[in-house]
């Protein structure tokens, strides 16, 4: 029997690709160059990688796609529909990125909220020459209100750190209740609207779909207080980027802590670069040596899981079991 062919479209630590070879015959592709990796794909079984784009069109003569893995929780770079018609899966690494993204998150808020980096910058220009007087004030962390919009795995670590670590009173938003959270951290769900209310730090948790695309826009920024700070660690797109620019310049919220954007890398003239009260990452959310690892390792396994038809877990389109 032939062996199955894998494209892999982002390179893979050592072990990870050992792992696969042992299954299948592994290809590397650079996803940036289009017409080599659409021929790549023309006689695959699967494919393995992250951030890039697979259209329809590219898999239009893929006749032998059974599986694609991406080394990531997101799957906004897939058209699920499409693919549960072609009977292909989509696996993706959900649980293995939790701990740290939240780790990121609870970085984020800290660091807007004692304008970390700001002030880090300021000593090593050497700045330093009295003690810091009140415009270099942050404010308390501990005991203020965090509204969390998407209560799922990453958004329950962040609960966890927020409620037993800082004593933080948590409301969310959920499409379902999350009652593990509102036993354990004492959450409270809300309406949209009271938790931008009543939230110090309004956090985005959410998946990328039609409809949380620019959930939080100009009419939502003005419904924060005007001491509150937006986190967004989710997907940029969840944030209308022009509205918040405007909102951060004019005071109608004290600062925000970014780890993703509208346009990834974020362009060097992005006005959000020339705001000191933005914290700005490149994306980092589960960017530890031992995370990336376990993301990786993760994807291998789920790809080869789903092309044996053993995989029970971590499928995004279930219904393609069913056909």
């Amino acid at each position: 029997m032939s062996r199955k062919k894998i494209v892999a479209y982002k390179s893979l630590p050592s072990d990870v690709e050992a792992y696969l070879r042992e299954h299948a015959d592994v290809v590397h592709v650079d996803p940036a160059d289009h017409d080599a990796f659409v021929a790549a794909l023309k006689d695959a079984d699967g494919a393995i990688g992250a951030s890039a784009k697979i259209t329809p069109a590219m898999i239009e003569s893929a006749t032998r796609l059974k599986a694609l893995s991406t080394v990531s929780v997101g799957f906004d770079a897939f058209d699920v529909d499409d693919l549960t018609k072609r009977g292909i899966v989509l696996t993706h690494t959900p649980d293995v990125l939790t701990e740290s993204t939240a780790d990121t998150v609870f970085a984020l808020i800290l660091a807007s909220a004692r304008r970390v980096v700001e002030l880090a910058e300021w000593v090593k220009e050497g700045n330093w020459k009295a003690s810091l007087g009140e415009e270099g004030f942050g404010v308390d962390v501990q005991g203020k209100t965090l509204g969390i919009v998407g209560l799922g795995r990453i958004g329950g670590a962040v609960a966890r750190r927020a409620s037993l670590g800082f004593r933080m009173n948590v409301l969310y938003t959920n499409r379902s209740s999350n009652e593990q959270a509102e036993k354990d951290y004492g959450a409270k769900r809300v309406e949209l609207d009271d938790l931008l209310a009543q939230s110090d730090f309004v956090l985005l948790q959410v998946p990328l779909t039609a409809q949380t695309r620019h959930i939080i826009g100009a009419a939502q920024l003005k419904k924060m207080k005007k001491s509150a700070i937006l986190i967004n660690a989710s997907r940029g797109p969840t944030v209308d980027e022009a509205a918040l620019i405007e909102a951060l310049k004019d005071g109608t919220i004290r600062a925000a802590g970014l780890d993703v954007f509208d346009k990834e890398p974020l362009p060097v003239d992005s006005p959000l670069l020339k705001l000191k009260n933005v914290v700005a990452l490149p994306h980092i959310g589960s960017a530890t040596h031992e995370t990336r690892h376990a993301m990786n390792l993760n994807a291998a396994e789920n790809l080869i899981g789903a092309l044996d038809g053993t995989l029970t877990q971590n499928i995004v389109n279930r219904e393609v079991l069913k056909r």
